[in-house]
Order: C-alpha cells, then structure tokens, then sequence
C-alpha cells in the first residue's frame, strides 16, 4: 500500500518579503502614474496661463470697463453731468461731421495702404523665393524697415513729404511731376495727404509680410513648379495660379491684421505735420483719423464717454470689415485652385 507525503505548506516568512516588494513596485508605479496624468492633463493648462492672465487683466477688463464708461456722461472738466447717458453718446455718432470725416480719411488710407501692400509682399517674397546671391542679406534687408522705430521713421518721413524742401517734390521733380515753382503740398488736401501717410505705412510693413508670405512658400514642394514649368506656365502665372491658393491660411492672416492695423492708425497720421500735436490732422481734418479723434476727444476735449463710444464703433467696424475681408480672400484665392 502506498502513501502520498502532502507537500510542505510554504514558510510565511519567506512569501512575506515578496509581497513587500511587489507591493513597493505597485506603489512606485502609481506615484509615476499620477505624474505623467498631472504632466498630460494639467500641465499644458498652467503653461498657457499667464497668457490668460494677461489678456484677462490688460485685454478683456478695459475693454468691459471701456463699454460701461461710453454709455456714462464721463467728462474731466464736468464732474456734475449726470452719471448715466444711457445710448446718448452713441447716437451723438451718427448726426457727428468730425467722425465721418475720421471715418472717410480711415477708410481713404486703409484702401491705399492695405491692397498695394499686401499685393507688393507677395511679389516680393516671390522674387525672395528663388535663388538669388546673397539671399539672407536681401531677407535681412527687407526687415530692416520693419524693426526701425516707428516714431523715428515717421518723423523722417515727415521731412521727405515737405513742401519746400522735402525730397518726394524732388525726385517726382525729376519725372516732370512735381517740384520748381509749383511743388506739391502733402499737407494741403485729403488725396496727397492719403498717399503720404500710405507710402509710410507700406514702406514699414511690406518686408514683414513679404517674409511670412516666404515662410509658407518654402513649404511649397518645388515639383509643383517644375510640372508647371513643363506645362508652360511663367513665374506669373505661377504666382496667381499656385502659389496664392497654397499659401491661403497665411494670406488670410495677413489681412485680418492688416485690417486691424490700417482701421486703428494712430502714429504715422499724428506724426505727419510736426508743427501740429492737436491731433486735428490738418486744419480742416485732411488726414485725421478715427484714432486721432478719440484720442482729441478724450484727452483734448476731455470727454472721456464719447471717446469710449467712438472706441467701441471702431472696434464694431474693425470686425465687420475684417469679417468682409477674410470671406473676400478665402473666395478670391479658392476660386483660383
């Protein structure tokens, strides 16, 4: 008859060190579990906070607090108005000649300085686009204008566009266009006035846009030209044809701020004649614009309601129109794919 030994049960003392253990790894892998979910979820969250921050505290509380002033009687000089004024400084707007005037100049210097600007940047950065010697000294060359201080260029310009002495009469003089007995008075009516302060404007902010029009044709494979080429489309037919619908998103980019720029124009206008600090651009208003006069209304005038109720009219028109140009753009270059 046989007998079966039972195997020996096994010791306690020896199964207690491997659950310690395993229970040390379980806890250190949940101590890195909880990391990386913090580093996953939270992490991306804190590093664009300040941002918010920011844009809270700099950006959406003035421009809250900007909307309750426009509709209060709010003037430095006259303390005793009533505090409420409900819509009355912004239907003040619409029977107001300075601000339809502001507004007709705005628009006048936005259309002469926006389209041939963004038109030339593209041209440019075409002709940046090929191989050309030296080509970071031509990229670094068109940047320069940008990175000049804008007070220090404009008062140049200022001096460029005189009457007797400045060298715009000077070289159209060399053209038979200007200058001699009858040169041209930048200063005395709306059109040269507009085209004066558009050439300072075109002139800083071309090579900007011409680089980033660069950025996004450097992701154009260059296969595409070459099938092009083959087919026997020129550079010009290739700019219009394949370049501009690639490159859409940019294009749409640089309008939208160029829209917000040109409407908000504030330096080059008020820096324009330097015999003149008032803001009034011109005697009779020939190139003041919307910034200029809110800036007359609320720190000339003192009436700091009304320019709070012109602030957010511009800012009304600056996304009406923006919205206008992007639908435009987006069609233009879609219909060109």
């Amino acid at each position: 008859m046989s007998t079966t030994r039972a195997a020996p049960a096994p010791s306690s003392h020896r199964a207690a060190p491997e659950r310690g253990r395993s229970g040390g790894d379980d806890r250190r892998l949940t101590w890195r579990n909880r990391l990386y979910r913090f580093d996953m979820r939270y992490m991306p969250y804190l590093m664009i906070a300040p941002f918010f921050l920011i844009f809270l505290a700099f950006g959406l509380f003035p421009l809250l607090f900007n909307g309750v002033v426009s509709l209060r009687n709010y003037r430095l000089d006259d303390p005793t108005l009533p505090y409420w004024a409900g819509v009355e400084n912004f239907s003040k707007l619409l029977g107001d000649e300075d601000f339809w005037n502001a507004l007709y100049n705005t628009f006048g210097i936005f259309l002469l300085s926006t389209v041939p600007q963004l038109l030339l940047a593209l041209v440019v950065a075409s002709l940046l686009n090929r191989k050309l010697r030296a080509q970071t000294w031509w990229r670094v060359g068109i940047l320069l204008p940008y990175v000049t201080p804008i007070v220090a260029s404009t008062m140049v310009f200022s001096v460029f566009f005189s009457r007797d002495f400045g060298m715009a009469n000077w070289v159209l003089g060399l053209f038979g266009l200007g200058g001699g007995d009858t040169p041209i008075d930048w200063r005395a009516d709306k059109p040269h006035a507009w085209i004066a302060i558009a050439t300072m404007v075109n002139w800083k902010w071309i090579g900007y846009n011409a680089l980033l029009y660069l950025a996004a044709m450097q992701s154009i494979s260059k296969d595409v030209y070459e099938a092009a080429a083959i087919d026997g489309a020129g550079p010009w037919k290739q700019l219009w044809r394949i370049t501009v619908p690639l490159i859409q998103p940019i294009i749409v980019f640089t309008v939208v701020l160029s829209t917000i720029g040109g409407l908000q124009l504030f330096t080059e206008p008020m820096l324009f004649d330097l015999n003149s600090q008032a803001a009034t651009g011109g005697p009779n208003g020939e190139w003041q614009t919307i910034g200029q006069l809110i800036y007359k209304v609320g720190w000339k005038d003192l009436n700091l309601g009304y320019a709070a109720a012109m602030s957010w009219a511009l800012f009304v028109i600056t996304l009406i129109i923006a919205g206008l140009n992007t639908l435009l753009t987006n069609r233009l270059a879609g219909g060109r794919k």
